[in-house]
């Protein structure tokens, strides 16, 4: 289990203290692989990788990082330093950087991500496979959102 996975978004907490805090803790955590990391795939720096998960080749991860278990990463992602992602997510053909993901994220959008906090089971998809072309929102109480 993944640090992320334990955060509860009911707690009164603002974004920038859970992005700090992350960032402190990551840099206390030893590095270990219980995953499955393919030839073409790239990690550097410190980066925990639980058991079960995979990361496909053409990913690019660069430390600090944690990644939960039973994930699943790639083709054509980058995760960059200070992020940590939870237990049974997926990622791919996307670049996140300084961000928390929550269990069980399915993010697939071809766009950078960067200094955001994801909930669980988010979705987060490229709007650009659909017609007409428009943002679909689903928003709770007191969010940012910068399209």
């Amino acid at each position: 289990m993944s640090w992320a996975s334990a955060i509860n978004f009911n707690e009164d907490v603002a974004e920038e203290d859970l992005l700090e805090a992350n960032q402190l803790i990551l840099q206390e955590l030893q590095p270990y692989n219980h995953g499955k990391v393919e030839e073409t795939a790239t990690l550097t720096n410190n980066i925990r990788v639980g058991e079960g998960t995979v990361i496909h080749g053409r990913t690019t991860i660069r430390g600090l990082v944690v990644i939960g278990e039973h994930y699943e990463m790639g083709p054509n992602t980058y995760i960059g330093p200070y992020t940590s992602i939870g237990d049974g997510s997926t990622i791919l053909n996307t670049e996140v950087e300084n961000s928390i993901i929550m269990n069980e994220a399915h993010i697939d959008c071809c766009k950078r991500i960067v200094d955001s906090l994801m909930g669980r089971q988010v979705q987060i998809l490229n709007q650009e496979v659909s017609v007409p072309r428009g943002h679909r929102l689903i928003i709770g109480d007191q969010s940012i959102i910068t399209l």
